[in-house]
């Protein structure tokens, strides 16, 4: 059985548990696309989870993007955001780097409504760090659509995770 017959065949709960952190704890899109099988390939599953995620209203983009952690500082991580972070050097802060992204996160969250969001994969603590100093001078408009970009990153990339 190939790995798309096997995503087919799961239960609802099942798929709703392989897929509902896709969009950090955001199982209703998990659910939707549930109710769009069966796909044909892995690639028609992706399109559909990326395509009700920007289908969503502002609100719901909002709620996606305010469950996302702080950078570096939160302690209740997914075990998806905790692998991606680790993996980025973020859990290995020095006390001066602590500091800064403490600030960094509690400034942009003041400024934007919601906390930075940036797909972490393969990038370094530093160039983390330029990227939110460079973003919290953005405007709330510009900021909104990058974060909802970054999103459908990390989305991305937890699918191809999920296949290997």
């Amino acid at each position: 059985m190939d790995l798309m017959d096997k995503f087919n065949k799961l239960s609802r709960s099942e798929f709703i548990s392989t897929f509902g952190n896709i969009f950090e704890k955001t199982e209703w899109i998990a659910e939707k696309c549930y109710d769009s099988k069966p796909y044909s390939n892995f690639n028609e599953l992706v399109s559909r989870m990326l395509e009700v995620y920007e289908r969503a209203e502002k609100n719901k983009h909002l709620e996606i993007l305010n469950s996302h952690p702080d950078l570096a500082v939160e302690k209740k991580l997914t075990d998806d955001s905790k692998n991606e972070q680790k993996n980025a050097s973020l859990n290995e802060c020095t006390n001066k780097e602590f500091i800064e992204f403490k600030k960094l996160n509690e400034e942009y969250k003041k400024k934007f409504g919601f906390p930075f969001i940036i797909a972490v994969k393969g990038k370094n603590k530093e160039e983390i760090l330029n990227n939110f100093r460079q973003r919290i001078t953005n405007n709330i408009n510009s900021e909104f659509e990058e974060a909802k970009k970054q999103v459908k990153k990390i989305a991305s990339l937890r699918l191809s995770e999920i296949t290997k």
